[in-house]
């Protein structure tokens, strides 16, 4: 699959981004993930959350406005909206676990065809464990969103059938974001809403090791952004 041919992180970050609604309270990941609050659409209230104690992020810090000990839960210098809350561990997991997320965007190393969810460690020789806050996140919020490359740097499916690596969580993902598609995780099955306009339905599923089916819905993905 040509690297031309895909979206890039930040397109990928656009179109959660357009998907999260107004009014929202929503966690972004460690990785991927932090790139959609780069895109959120002017209109819309979306209150960010992150795992270390914070609830109304604004943008990136820079310059003057970087604060050392402001940053999220990637150490990134952020700034905080008017009405801004700072709490400590124990309260910003109750939060999390108390279902007082509505959206949680995270990364994953693999995602079955059952919406598990597979995301703290890979089977590489040097991997790290890396578990989080994922596994709390992942059963704590209402809605669960999952941003991925389609497939692995060798080119094998990070969508499954069966997950081969340790579980973050079991039958949590709506939705998956990749570099080629939008993909619903329903009760019945894996079902493409969107897909890049370059790919085909079936070279799609020859890259998938779960089946796919269209859904009702389904559309091109249109981009409002330049690759790069």
């Amino acid at each position: 699959m040509n690297a031309a041919t895909r979206l890039t992180r930040h397109q990928i970050a656009q179109l959660v981004a357009n998907d999260l609604p107004d009014g929202a309270v929503v966690n972004l990941g460690i990785g991927m993930p932090v790139l959609v609050g780069n895109y959120l659409p002017m209109g819309k209230e979306i209150v960010l959350h992150s795992e270390n104690g914070i609830l109304g992020m604004g943008a990136v810090a820079t310059g003057a406005k970087i604060n050392p000990d402001l940053i999220d839960a990637s150490r990134r210098p952020i700034t905080l909206l008017p009405g801004a809350s700072i709490s400590e561990h124990t309260v910003s997991f109750a939060m999390i676990r108390g279902g007082h997320l509505d959206y949680t965007v995270l990364g994953a190393f693999q995602v079955s065809e059952h919406g598990d969810l597979a995301n703290w460690i890979s089977d590489a020789s040097d991997a790290i464990p890396a578990i989080g806050g994922a596994m709390d996140l992942a059963v704590g919020a209402k809605h669960l969103f999952v941003m991925m490359e389609h497939v692995t740097r060798d080119g094998h499916p990070k969508i499954l059938r069966r997950c081969t690596y340790p579980l973050t969580g079991s039958r949590v993902v709506d939705r998956i974001y990749t570099d080629v598609a939008v993909i619903d995780v329903q009760t019945d099955g894996l079902f493409v809403s969107a897909l890049i306009d370059s790919m085909s339905f079936d070279k799609l599923q020859s890259i998938t090791d779960a089946p796919l089916r269209r859904s009702d819905l389904f559309r091109v993905i249109e981009l409002l952004l330049t690759p790069s």
